[in-house]
């Protein structure tokens, strides 16, 4: 190569760059949502060592299992993923689709779990069942034929609220011919439409809109402008009209609908209004744009939101009760931890809280099955106003169990008061108004009342691969007293850990109530022991701490004092988390994304006995 030729490339290198830039810089200056605030998650830790949304509530509301479906789907399914999530009629409702094993391995269905509270929700029911494709169907590029093969199910939008007040579900019948081999490819069947009744049953399945060579006659149900049902199919021509509904359905559309307004294949679409009627739109990896005239064109070709840190997983935004925004997401590479971002005026983001930091150990092996709790969907705008003026959101955790979050608005991060949760003398349903829950089917975490009419705060756990965990903000302080209460109901099995932390979420002081019927302070990598304790009977535990001194006592029914030290040091002390369950790492960030086979975890279907805590109170002063 000669000198000038290597020259002429050199510089067209650079002129490309330049150009590159330019037109960054240009995207970077158009009227996009940013994130400016200083908060990024530590993916060492599950919860990113961020602080927590004061008032969280996570509950899992379907714990797959393969050895007890009546305790699950009645399928014992263990591939369900992509909740969508609606409120109507005073009642919440969650869709999600499911699979036997693994993702895009038939066959599939759509299930449908209501409550009327957010708290108890019913047993999963199909909405939209197996549908048999017929043999012989093909795919251009892709190896394989079908042969005695069932649809797989892929949908961004999940329900439809008409002007008339009906609530109508939908979902997408897509084709997989092979594991590898994606639904949403624009290739599949067609999307189907059905509406949910006041009376809780459902109505005919009909196709809403075909892909390319299905219709009425080489498909399993009818059109819906077959249908009888004027309402129906009223709300179908609504559905069809309106370009922000139709820009969720691109990836599965055929890839040149006329009705969808942006083409290309951004994914897991999202939106919200602002108050100019601008919209927002969100996509995966944090891609964003504007639209001026509700989603029939874009500003610009989306873009990565500056600022915010967002992978393969969806991004969901909104405005909230207050008149303010939220964005709810995984801020790192990986699929953890659930995190929230606010906004004044949904354009500049200034804060990042932790709503969902925990991550349970994956239980069945599975295609494409990913750790953490992914996928979030909120309430799109049309679909319902939950009446505490929370922001709700549904999501899975590790493609497998189902889950919901409600969040306190205002969000916020920090409270000012000192604690005095006596739990009996709180007015009902609002005990926990300042609790943080992790609440699962088989650990849960809420108030009872026992035989005596008292309120208590209980701890249940017979999960062998998860536990049930609360956690309470207190005031920043460097010194405090705490004094809690707790009675156990067993003390020769099951495990407490009561943790003092800082703002990450790292522990300085831990208390253990152990199976050997023991109290214990951790002392370093050894344990010290405080005093054995007894089924049944209540312990008042008093802890009085100074981080300067980087020491605490404790006593235990107003015995003598022992005096300890951290086993981490802190500047300063924020939450008292209340644990069934010893602390966990794995995965980490160097844990492999796809398993090389699908094998399942020993004894996914055993419980273990059952140990329960009461908690009577929590009392904090800071000093």
């Amino acid at each position: 190569m000669t000198r000038s030729v290597y020259l002429n490339k050199v510089l067209g290198v650079f002129f490309m760059l330049s150009i590159l830039f330019t037109i960054t810089s240009a995207v970077a200056q158009q009227d996009t949502i940013k994130y400016v605030g200083k908060t990024l998650s530590n993916i060492d830790y599950h919860h990113g060592q961020l602080r927590p949304a004061v008032g969280v509530h996570a509950t899992q509301i379907m714990r797959a299992s393969r050895e007890h479906p009546e305790k699950s789907d009645g399928f014992g399914w263990t591939y369900n993923h992509a909740p969508n999530m609606a409120y109507w009629n005073n009642m919440f409702f969650v869709q999600y689709l499911s699979d036997p094993v693994g993702e895009h391995i038939p066959p599939s269905q759509t299930f449908l779990i209501h409550s009327k509270d957010g708290n108890d929700w019913s047993m999963p029911e199909v909405i939209f069942p197996i549908y048999r494709i017929p043999d012989g169907i093909k795919k251009e590029g892709v190896e394989g034929i079908s042969k005695d093969l069932d649809a797989t199910m892929h949908q961004r939008m999940g329900f439809y609220t008409s002007s008339d007040d009906r609530l109508f579900t939908l979902a997408f019948y897509g084709i997989s011919l092979n594991e590898k081999d994606s639904p949403n490819d624009g290739k599949g069947i067609g999307r189907v439409i059905r509406e949910i009744k006041k009376d809780g049953t459902m109505g005919p399945i009909y196709f809403i809109r075909y892909n390319k060579s299905w219709n009425e006659s080489n498909t399993n149900f009818p059109f819906y402008k077959t249908s009888n049902d004027k309402g129906l199919k009223k709300a179908c021509e609504e559905i069809l009209s309106q370009p922000l509904l139709m820009q969720q359905w691109v990836e599965e559309a055929d890839r040149d609908d006329p009705l969808i307004p942006l083409q290309k294949q951004y994914k897991a679409f999202s939106y919200y209004h602002l108050p100019d009627g601008d919209v927002v739109g969100l996509w995966k990896h944090a891609l964003t744009s504007i639209s001026k005239d509700n989603g029939e064109t874009w500003e610009y070709l989306p873009t990565r939101a500056p600022g915010f840190v967002n992978s393969n997983a969806k991004i969901w935004g909104q405005k909230t009760s207050d008149n303010r925004y939220a964005t709810v997401y995984n801020p790192s590479e990986y699929r953890w931890p659930l995190a929230i971002s606010t906004s004044n005026e949904g354009m500049t983001y200034t804060d990042l809280l932790l709503i969902h930091g925990e991550l349970t150990p994956m239980r069945y092996g599975g295609n494409y099955k990913s750790y953490g709790p992914q996928y979030v969907r909120g309430i799109t705008e049309n679909n319902g106003t939950p009446p505490d003026g929370k922001l709700w959101v549904s999501y899975s955790v590790n493609k497998e169990d189902i889950w919901v979050a409600s969040i306190p608005v205002p969000v916020k991060s920090s409270v000012s008061e000192d604690v005095n949760s006596v739990f009996d003398e709180l007015p009902e349903d609002h005990e926990l108004d300042l609790w943080n829950v992790y609440n699962l089917s088989w650990a849960s975490a809420e108030i009872e009342k026992k035989e005596s009419g008292m309120k208590w705060l209980t701890l249940r756990d017979h999960d062998p691969f998860d536990y049930a965990k609360v956690e309470r903000v207190i005031p920043s302080a460097e010194k405090m007293e705490a004094t809690f209460t707790i009675k156990p109901e067993q003390n020769d099995h099951g495990l407490l850990h009561i943790e003092f932390q800082n703002a990450e979420g790292l522990p300085s002081i831990r208390i253990i109530f152990d199976k050997d019927g023991k109290i214990k302070t951790k002392s370093g990598s050894r344990f010290s022991g405080i005093a054995d304790y007894e089924a049944g009977k209540e312990y008042k535990l008093k802890v009085v701490l100074d981080v300067t001194t980087r020491s605490y006592t404790i006593q235990v029914n107003e015995q003598k004092e022992s005096r300890k030290i951290f086993y981490a040091p802190a500047l300063a002390i924020e939450r008292i988390m209340f644990r069934t369950g010893a602390a966990r790492h794995f995965p980490t960030p160097d844990t492999p994304a796809d398993k090389e086979d699908y094998d399942d975890l020993p004894n996914t279907g055993a419980p273990i006995p059952e140990a329960v805590f009461n908690i009577k109170s929590l009392i904090t002063q800071k000093l």
